[in-house]
């Protein structure tokens, strides 16, 4: 690779929007330098006058209340219409009009949504300040047939790694199940999208424990077989009792969606949505994710801990900041782009 020895000029208006941020840069880092304490006896500094908890509560929130991609999408749809954005539908979305200063969003599958503002000064040809950030995360699918054997009395429940999950990093913790549920109403025949999710501890990825030798350190263990969470526990010889994958008397009927699925996961479900016939669900999109709730850590709560962090972190930033740019007058008359 060769350098160009005569790199094009920047056009004026970069050149000015990095001298800007330079300053506000520096005034920043001026201005936390001079909110530090001096040192104590025991080289302790005081924090920042911001109130960590407060100011960190919604993000956390955020992430502890929507585990899978589907309702941190939906969450994200809900915050925006709450701040006066309209939303566009996909399938026609541009046939609708748009105008200056007005505040948009379009949502597809309801795991992707990309929201944008108009500027009040908005000319064609002006361009766009684009911020981009992935909603989901690392994480487990449910199988489209998640069917497992049970074996030495544990129902099983078979699952696919999403985005390179589904590493050591599972292992023993407090998994739910979640996600969207495709429902039938039975009088109008309208297939709606429902949002489920079963967040007390139903599944674990068990290990074997470290005094058993070899067999707890296999360093590549078969996800398919030495990776499979466990469910429930199987009380077939229990007089009454059937398997949790015992396909004898299809839930929903034969041929039905639910009659390919664990009975106890579908009746799990239909519970959590108040769903009695069981034929009406036509498919489900489920993850299964950690239990934990996000929360601050460390002495001076300066850390957070928290699962699904990458990459709601920087989605739930974007949108943030988004909302905040209309919030400010002057920036509204002045601005002539698109902001997205």
């Amino acid at each position: 690779m060769t350098r160009c020895k005569n790199p094009p000029k920047p056009p004026d208006w970069l050149a000015t929007a990095v001298k800007e941020q330079q300053a506000q840069f520096a005034s920043l880092n001026l201005e936390l330098h001079q909110n530090e304490a001096p040192h104590s006896s025991d080289h302790k500094k005081t924090m920042s006058k911001v109130d960590v908890k407060a100011y960190t509560a919604p993000f956390l929130d955020f992430i502890t209340e929507n585990p899978t991609v589907f309702h941190a999408v939906n969450a994200i749809a809900r915050r925006l219409e709450a701040h006066g954005f309209i939303g566009l539908s996909a399938r026609d979305a541009g046939s609708q009009k748009l105008e200056k200063g007005g505040k948009y969003y379009v949502e597809r599958n309801g795991s992707s949504i990309i929201a944008f503002t108009v500027g009040s000064s908005y000319k064609p040809g002006n361009g766009a300040a684009v911020i981009a950030a992935h909603v989901d995360a690392l994480t487990t699918k449910v199988k489209p047939i998640p069917t497992k054997a049970t074996k030495a009395g544990y129902a099983q429940l078979g699952i696919a790694p999403y985005a390179g999950a589904l590493n050591k990093t599972w292992w023993d913790r407090d998994l739910g199940i979640g996600g969207k549920v495709l429902v039938r109403d039975r009088e109008t025949g309208k297939i709606e999208t429902r949002l489920v999710k079963l967040d007390w501890p139903i599944a674990r990825i068990p290990t074997l424990a470290p005094h058993f030798g070899a067999p707890a350190y296999d360093p590549n263990p078969n996800p398919e077989t030495q990776m499979v969470p466990i469910i429930g526990l199987d009380n077939s010889d229990l007089p009454g009792q059937s398997t949790a994958f015992d396909h004898s008397a299809p839930l929903g009927g034969p041929g039905s969606f639910t009659s390919s699925q664990p009975p106890r996961l579908v009746r799990a479900l239909a519970s959590q949505l108040n769903i009695k016939d069981y034929s009406t669900i036509l498919n489900w999109e489920l993850e299964v994710f950690d239990t934990q709730p996000a929360q601050l850590g460390g002495l001076d709560h300066e850390f957070i801990f928290a699962p699904r962090i990458d990459d709601k972190l920087c989605s739930y930033a974007a949108i943030e900041a988004l909302i905040a740019s209309t919030k400010d007058s002057n920036n509204n008359n002045n601005n002539s782009t698109i902001n997205l």
